[in-house]
């Protein structure tokens, strides 16, 4: 495919698209801008033209791994029905993404945790936890859930719910479904938050 082959903005998404190919299957160590270029029948010089080095690209992998996983986050949060049950649709959508993005989301908080991370990328890496602490407020403002910092219940139930990616990607979940892992561990989560018994 010639570099003309690309309308304007179409290289920049086939690069990324290529490059989360290539980390599925090789990790980010197998990245590099010539090969991406090689991989889509460019010039190697083609995709200086949208990322200057490998860091901006891997920068923009880990910016476009937190677009979407935010979205699907808002989307859950913004669900009709009560609170405890679109923090339920919540932590299956963080869920889901992990485990279907897992190497993805690795290079994503090891991006935003760099030094040099962009304030574009911690931004969006504080959006996740953002939008479930909300959606506790939200929930603490109708009673349905215990009253505490909102922000530190979210990062403890996306803790919780990380630790459970983890393990299913490593298939460590001994014998246990991905599915009933999932129902016990929101079962577990949603009791904890709520404001009395259930």
């Amino acid at each position: 495919m010639a570099d003309g082959s690309y309308h304007h903005g179409n290289l920049r998404a086939a690069l990324l698209e290529r490059a989360e190919q290539v980390l599925v299957a090789s990790g980010a160590d197998g990245l590099s801008l010539r090969a991406l270029a090689r991989d889509l029948g460019v010039s190697h010089a083609a995709p200086a033209r949208h990322f200057r080095d490998r860091r901006a690209l891997l920068d923009a992998l880990a910016v476009n791994g937190f677009t979407r996983l935010n979205e699907r986050l808002r989307a859950a949060a913004a669900a009709p029905g009560p609170v405890p049950a679109r923090l339920d649709g919540l932590g299956r959508a963080y869920v889901g993404f992990a485990v279907a993005h897992a190497p993805l989301l690795e290079l994503m908080f090891t991006v935003k945790h760099s030094d040099d991370s962009s304030e574009e990328l911690r931004a969006l890496g504080h959006r996740s936890l953002e939008i479930a602490a909300e959606l506790i407020a939200e929930g603490q403002r109708q009673g349905a859930v215990r009253a505490d910092d909102p922000g530190r219940l979210a990062q403890v139930a996306f803790s919780a719910l990380h630790g459970l990616a983890t393990l299913a990607v490593a298939s460590l979940l001994e014998g246990t479904s991905l599915s009933e892992a999932t129902d016990l561990t929101l079962d577990v989560l949603l009791r904890g938050l709520a404001a009395t018994p259930r």
